[in-house]
Order: C-alpha cells, then structure tokens, then sequence
C-alpha cells in the first residue's frame, strides 16, 4: 500500500474553529439552564479533515482564516503539533477566530449549533491566486463550503488547471447549494442526507438507505467521481462509476458527534488516494467515524490505519 506523503501534500481549505460543546445531563428544558457536561475543543471542518489526515501520516498544508487573538495562536500551535503545515494560514488583525457552539442532548445528539466563521471571508480569490503554486504541487485539495462562492470557484479552477482531484464537504444545509455549480470537477463529495437534498432534483428522504443510494448514483450522473452519503446510525449510501451500494453504521454508543463526517471524508481520502478500492474506503470512513463518535473533541488522538482496521475486526 503506497504511502502517499512523498508524492505532494493535501491542501486544505476552509474553516477552524475554537468548539464548545455542551451535553446535557437530563432533558433539556427551554428557558432555563440544565446540568451538563461543557468542554472545549479545536473544529472547523478543514481543520478536522486536516488533522485526520495528518494523523494518518499525510504531508497536510492547511488554509484558512484565523483572528489575532488567543484562540487563533493557540489553534495554530495546537495543529503544527499534529503535524499541518500551517505556514499560509490567514491571521487577521482586528477579528475573531472562528467559533462553534454545539449543545447535544442527553443522548450525545445534536440539539442546537451555532457558527461563526465570518473571519473565513478573508480567504480571497486573489489571497488563493498568490498561492497557485501550492495547486500545482497536490496531490489532492479539500474544501468546505465556509468559503465565499468566489474563493470556491477560484480553489476550483486552480486545482482543475493543476489536474489536482478535489474534495468536497458541503458542511451544513445552508451552504451545500454553494457546490452545486461544481459538480462536474468534483472527485468526491461527502453529505449527510440534509445536505445531499439540497445537491439532488428528489428529496432524499431520511433513513431510506435506497433514496440514499440513489441519490448518490444521481451525483455521479452530474459528473462527480465518487460520493458519499452519510446516514448517521443507519450507515451510509455511496456510489462512483462502477460501484454503488449502502453500508450499514458500526454500532457505537456516542459520546460526542463533533466531527465524526470529516473523519469519515478524511479517512475515505486517504483510501482513495492509496488506490484502496471505494467498498472498502468507505468502511475505513465508517470506521474512522464510529471511533470519533466515541471521542469526546473532534478528532481521534491516536488515529492511525491500524486503528481504522482493528475497528472493523
């Protein structure tokens, strides 16, 4: 299985974020405060599929927007220890670093989230132009959809120009549309149902592994090379030109879902790239996901292509 770190880097590009993550205790009541569990840690789609991917022992160069405040530096650090190169990240005078705010219920699900990304807004075109050269030495780019349409474009036709294969994570419901006009260049793409509904002509109801499967072979008919859909506990539907099918999720009891979609892109990148056949990419992304599910923080500590294996013994 080649190891892909002396035949370019990834590029990155997108969002990192300071994560709170609240889980409650009991049932949350509305209107007052209920007991939990509050931690801290570091998100942002790319710099989790970064993080991931570095720790999968991939040469990781890392875009984006940070503010010049504490958080910033301290989320800079903390990702040159995982080992991204974070040599052409943004710092911005004058602005805040990203942040998240997550509550989960007493079950470890999704309650309620906020973003605030608007420091990402100063990756430009132009700020992305100045780097072309970082295009033409990938062996692969990553995007979130936090970037502006514009520097979506730009990444786009740089990476095409490049012949550089382009990742895609649509990241919430409101952004997906934002990838629509790319399909075509896209060499995998990565939504949940919600999102894959704003991708596809046909709602995608939830929980239908069959519409999901569907779905999915519709995006390869719009010209994407692979896609993914996740299902949360009911697995996920994937499909490329000579393979589709749905696999069901790991069994797993969550401690916290912050994260668990980009270690499944991250991991199924890393498959694809090492020429690991889509079937079993996916089940390394299912793997990887159901491993961050029972992580509390967004990305597994000690990740690595064993671990990913061990997990499907």
């Amino acid at each position: 299985m080649g190891n892909h770190s002396n035949e370019g880097h990834i590029l990155v590009l997108g969002s990192a974020s300071v994560d709170v993550i609240g889980r409650a205790s009991t049932t949350i009541q509305p209107n007052t405060s209920s007991p939990g569990q509050v931690r801290m840690s570091y998100g942002g789609t790319a710099r989790n599929v970064a993080e991931n991917l570095a720790r999968l022992g991939l040469n990781v160069v890392l875009i984006t927007a940070v503010g010049n405040d504490e958080p910033g530096a301290r989320l800079l650090e903390y990702a040159a220890e995982t080992g991204i190169n974070t040599s052409h990240v943004l710092v911005v005078p004058g602005q805040s670093t990203g942040a998240y705010l997550g509550i989960l219920d007493d079950r470890g699900n999704l309650h309620l989230a906020l973003d605030d990304m608007s420091v990402i807004q100063f990756i430009t075109p132009e700020y992305l132009r100045e780097r072309r050269e970082l295009f033409k030495g990938a062996q692969a780019i990553f995007l979130d959809a936090n970037l502006s349409a514009k520097t979506i474009s730009t990444a786009v036709s740089l990476a095409r120009r490049a012949k550089v294969p382009i990742a895609a994570d649509p990241t919430s419901v409101s952004l997906a549309p934002t990838f629509t006009d790319h399909l075509a260049d896209l060499w995998l793409i990565t939504p949940n149902e919600a999102e894959a509904d704003e991708l596809c002509p046909h709602p995608v109801p939830h929980a239908d592994p069959t519409r999901a499967v569907d779905a999915a072979r519709h995006l390869i008919t719009e010209g994407v090379g692979n896609v993914i859909i996740t299902m949360a506990e009911f697995g996920l539907g994937y499909a490329s030109a000579s393979s589709s099918g749905h696999v069901p999720a790991i069994k797993t009891d969550i401690v916290d879902p912050t994260g668990a979609g980009d270690a499944l892109a991250a991991a199924v990148m890393y498959g694809l790239l090492n020429e690991i056949p889509i079937d079993e990419s996916v089940l390394l992304g299912l793997s990887a996901a159901s491993l961050s599910l029972r992580t509390p923080g967004s990305v597994v500590p000690n990740l690595s292509l064993e671990l990913l294996y061990d997990q499907l013994r």
